[in-house]
């Protein structure tokens, strides 16, 4: 995913639109716990500002996953923006360096998509996930099981309870 902006000084501020369709193996996007089925689309503009490029736009993915509470497997579209500067020569600051006719994005793109995943999978904010006592899924609907858990440290007055 290379913008090439050798012939793009337009001028200062004048949008160069890209867009791609990649896939997460071709930029080293897998991950153990989840995985991009499908097409990875990446649209956007450069822009030079006079010291650097800034590219940004939009990166949409589908993600498919096992849900962490009821290990049921789902697919959910995803949609991630970003925008980065880009430069000729190293500077202060966070702004990335390239050498070069080309912008090179697919580091950037596969960044982007990997550190905006949750840190726990669900297929639902309010999923209940499953039994502890007989694994029944619970989001189809109560199995019946008494789930109650005495707190360990009322355990002593639970037993005076019982005398």
């Amino acid at each position: 995913m290379k913008i090439m902006i050798a012939d793009a000084h337009k001028g200062i501020m004048q949008p160069l639109p890209f867009s791609f369709v990649t896939t997460a193996e071709a930029i080293d996007a897998v991950h153990p716990e989840y995985s991009f089925p499908g097409d990875i689309r990446v649209e956007g503009k450069a822009e030079f500002t006079g010291s650097a490029w800034r590219v940004s736009g939009v990166i949409s993915c589908e993600k498919a996953f096992v849900c962490d509470r009821c290990l049921g497997s789902f697919k959910e579209h995803q949609e991630h923006e970003f925008a980065e500067e880009f430069q000729h020569t190293p500077a202060d600051g966070d702004v990335n360096v390239f050498e070069g006719d080309y912008i090179d994005i697919s580091g950037l793109v596969r960044d982007t998509i990997l550190a905006a995943q949750p840190m726990k999978s669900l297929c639902r904010p309010d999923c209940r996930g499953l039994c502890p006592k007989c694994g029944a899924d619970l989001n189809k609907g109560d199995c019946g099981c008494d789930r109650f858990v005495p707190d360990p440290r009322l355990a002593d007055l639970q037993q005076l309870l019982k005398k």
